[in-house]
């Protein structure tokens, strides 16, 4: 016997899992306020928005550390789930601006230049500072170095410059040629002069001058004059 017409009509009722596959996703419920920080301290900020007093948290995103008085964008992900995501105002104050970042930190402009520009920039580090790089260049008017150690390792050194001027209570030195060439005045003034050569020690000039107030000795296997 063939089955009627509205029995073959009638559709085949979807399964579970067409059933589950067809319905739409629905995202996470969020809601977006506009509140003034009144506090801050280690447990979050406090965030005063209307008649609403709220426990929230800086978003990782929100690079610029908020202080009492800014007035901030915040987001409602759970009934006490509140996050500050950014600062959107803030009185003209002499404190500076914070940018802040938990943990180890990288700044990277790939492809590109980094500048960094401001009236004075201030660079501390509180255990090292590295700077590593093919080529460097430094140029300033003036320069000041101040530390307890100072280390500098080079395969050449060289310095060019007008006047040098070095304060030191003991220098040491030692290089296996020392070449020096100074065209004009070349003086020493020591209260105990001693110089040594293990092999030859020369002195030449077109005039010679030896003077000793108390003493002038010369002493050797054979010495010659003339």
């Amino acid at each position: 016997m063939s089955p009627s017409p509205r029995a073959a009509a009638r559709p085949s009722s979807p399964s579970p899992s067409t059933a589950t596959a067809s319905r739409a996703a629905k995202a996470i419920d969020a809601e977006w306020c506009v509140g003034v920080v009144t506090a801050s301290g280690a447990e979050g900020l406090a965030v005063v928005s209307g008649g609403l007093q709220v426990q929230a948290r800086r978003a990782v995103g929100c690079l610029l550390a908020p202080r009492p008085g800014d007035t901030v964008a915040c987001l409602r992900v759970a009934p006490a789930q509140w996050w500050v995501m950014n600062v959107l105002q803030r009185d003209e104050s002499d404190a500076p601006h914070l940018l802040s970042l938990p943990g180890d930190a990288l700044l990277q402009a790939e492809g590109g230049t980094l500048s960094l520009q401001a009236e004075a920039l201030d660079l501390r580090a509180g255990r090292s500072l590295a700077i590593t790089a093919p080529q460097a260049q430094v140029a300033v008017d003036g320069a000041d170095v101040v530390g307890r150690q100072l280390r500098v390792s080079a395969g050449v050194f060289k310095l060019v410059g007008s006047v040098l001027s070095t304060v030191m209570e003991r220098v040491q030195h030692h290089s296996r040629h020392y070449l020096r060439r100074t065209e004009g005045l070349d003086q020493v003034h020591a209260t105990h002069l001693n110089c040594e050569a293990e092999q030859t020690l020369r002195l030449s000039g077109e005039h010679a001058l030896v003077n000793g107030e108390k003493l002038v000795k010369a002493r050797g296997a054979q010495i010659h004059f003339g």
